[in-house]
C-alpha cells in the first residue's frame, strides 16, 4: 500500500522545517499529529427519540470517516434538557494512522474549500497544548455525503491532537501541513 500524501509531506518537508525553526536536538522531539477526533452531539434527536435521525447521523459519520462511530451516553440526568442518565447524546470517532491522514487530506483539500464563506481557520482555536479545535456547521461539505439525501443537516466538532508543547509549535505544524490558518 502506498503511504498517505500528507504523511510523506510531513516526513520530507514539515519535520525538517520544524527542526530548523525550533532547533530540536532529536528527531523524536519534533511535534506530530497524534489523532483526530470527530464529535457530533445528537441533542434534539436523542430527546425526541428519533431513531431515524440517529441512524442517519451514524451513516453519514461512517461515510465521512470510514469508521463506525461510538455512542456517547449522558453521565447524569439534566431535567431542564430532558436528558436522563445513560441516554445516547452523541456520536464520536477517533482517527489514527492511515485513516487520520486520509481524512485530514480530504478535509484540507476538498471539504474546507467547499464550505460557505470560508476565509481560513481561526488562529484562536488552538489551546495551550497546541491542539486545534474547529466546528463545522453542515456535514454536506464532505463529498462522501450524497447531496440529494440531505434532509437532516447536523454540525460536527473536529479536534486535531498534536504532541506540540505550546500554541506556537502546534500552529506552525498545522500550517506547514497545509491547514489554511488565517493570521
Amino acid at each position: 500500500m502506498k503511504e498517505p500524501r500528507l504523511l510523506t509531506k510531513y516526513r520530507k518537508e514539515v519535520a525538517p522545517a520544524m527542526q530548523a525553526k525550533f532547533s530540536y536536538k532529536s528527531v523524536m522531539a519534533i511535534p506530530k499529529i497524534e489523532k483526530i477526533i470527530l464529535n457530533v452531539g445528537t441533542g434534539k434527536a436523542a430527546v425526541a427519540k428519533e431513531q431515524k435521525l440517529m441512524d442517519k447521523i451514524e451513516q453519514d459519520l461512517t461515510k465521512i470517516t470510514g469508521q463506525k462511530p461510538s455512542v456517547r451516553k449522558s453521565k447524569k440526568s439534566i431535567s431542564g434538557f430532558k436528558v436522563r442518565e445513560g441516554m445516547d447524546v452523541g456520536k464520536m470517532v477517533t482517527l489514527r494512522g492511515r485513516r487520520m491522514y486520509d481524512f485530514m487530506d480530504r478535509l484540507i483539500s476538498v471539504a474546507l474549500p467547499r464550505s460557505r464563506d470560508f476565509h481560513g481557520l481561526d488562529a484562536k482555536s488552538f489551546d495551550k497544548s497546541g491542539n486545534f479545535n474547529m466546528g463545522i456547521k453542515e456535514q454536506n461539505i464532505f463529498p462522501e455525503v450524497a447531496y440529494e439525501s440531505l434532509k437532516d443537516i447536523f454540525g460536527l466538532q473536529i479536534t486535531v491532537t498534536t504532541t506540540a508543547k505550546n500554541k506556537e509549535e502546534g500552529r506552525e505544524l498545522l500550517s506547514l501541513i497545509g491547514f489554511p490558518i488565517k493570521n
